[in-house]
């Protein structure tokens, strides 16, 4: 492609773009697949806090878009934009924003009553102003019209996920004696941990071992309430907390799995979910948010968001051979009609299009 004439495109995100959080990762994923087709993909990596929106943020969000020229296409991760709507509603008219929404800012877990409601009011007031938007699941496209965004077409564009052999476990054998749970998410409220220790307390009758992958800096003081819980609750030798993983960590902390713990009270789509599956690794899993349309029936146990005790039982059920086998087939299945990245690229470019006025409809 002559780069004269290829497409280009600028992508604004919080903070470095490589982080180890699906969020990040799904944005990334996008820039290299849009670069591999050609694309001149400029990446504005915001400075400041997010989604706290400071001064910092404030003036780096606000210098990036007043640096671009009229009419560049514009990717604006809701992270960035959902609490600085007044920076951005600014050059709404000259730019051709789209915003890229992964779950609403008010959504977060631990927000008091007042802090959500404003989160949410002000995000939906800058949805309503830019030329589209994408969200990463047909869950999060409801919740947005739920909190009135009904003036910007949008488009769900669900993440997508590497081929990966299937993990040990996936492979008819005998289940582990002590099998080796995984846990891959960011120590922060919304996640779980503590709701996921209490439950694995009520089961050291068992043999096992849970492996937590994720950023342990974006919340210090909540990932320092995990490890004084895992003391309090004797788990000390049975809970290892890793931090962030690369991908090809990751890639062997899925291979070496038995079976993958998401206790999220909220997701806006969870890729933690296709990622085990593309192992054909089966999961214990809350319904929070977008679960309860990602999470598999058949490859999983499901359970309510909040309900340590279900968790446990869930959990429990690995010690059922035939429990265990039906929901380890069933993975395994599943697996073989996942979706790649290069079709979640395309499905992107497709939603980037212009849309001409009066007929924007919401692909649900």
């Amino acid at each position: 492609m002559n780069r004269a004439t290829a497409p280009s495109l600028a992508f604004m995100v919080p903070g470095a773009l490589r982080q180890a959080t699906g969020g990040y990762r799904y944005d990334a994923r996008l820039v290299d697949g849009l670069r591999e087709r050609g694309w001149r993909v400029e990446v504005h990596e915001l400075a400041g806090r997010f989604p706290e929106g400071d001064d910092q943020a404030r003036r780096s969000l606000g210098e990036a878009l007043a640096a671009l020229p009229d009419a560049t296409p514009l990717v604006i991760d809701g992270l960035a934009l959902g609490n600085l709507g007044e920076v951005a509603q600014a050059h709404a008219e000259r730019l051709d924003i789209t915003a890229l929404v992964h779950h609403p800012l008010g959504d977060e877990a631990g927000l008091d009553a007042a802090t959500r409601r404003r989160l949410l009011a002000r995000e939906a007031a800058i949805l309503n102003r830019v030329a589209r938007i994408v969200v990463t699941s047909p869950f999060t496209a409801r919740r947005l019209v739920e909190l009135g965004v009904d003036d910007t077409p949008i488009t769900v564009v669900e993440p997508g996920v590497e081929a990966a052999a299937p993990a040990e476990a996936a492979w008819p054998a005998e289940a582990a004696v002590a099998p080796c749970l995984l846990c891959v998410a960011t120590l922060t409220p919304r996640k779980g941990h503590l709701l996921m220790l209490d439950a694995l307390a009520t089961l050291q009758h068992r043999d096992w071992q849970l492996d937590c992958v994720g950023d342990e800096q974006r919340d210090p003081e909540h990932a320092e309430a995990i490890r004084q819980r895992i003391e309090a609750l004797a788990l000390q030798d049975r809970v290892r907390l890793r931090g962030s993983y690369d991908e090809a960590a990751l890639a062997e902390a899925y291979h070496q799995s038995d079976l993958v713990l998401v206790p999220s009270w909220y997701e806006g789509y969870g890729m933690v979910v296709t990622e085990a599956l593309a192992r054909g690794l089966p999961l214990v899993s809350t319904l929070g948010g977008a679960l309860r349309d990602t999470v598999p029936a058949a490859a999983s146990w499901r359970v309510e968001p909040g309900d340590s005790a279900a968790f446990a039982v869930a959990i429990e059920q690995w010690w059922s051979a035939e429990a265990r086998d039906a929901r380890r087939q069933a993975a395994v299945k599943v697996r073989e009609a996942l979706t790649g990245w290069e079709g979640v690229v395309t499905r992107f470019v497709e939603a980037l299009m212009p849309v001409p006025p009066g007929l924007g409809e919401r692909d649900e």
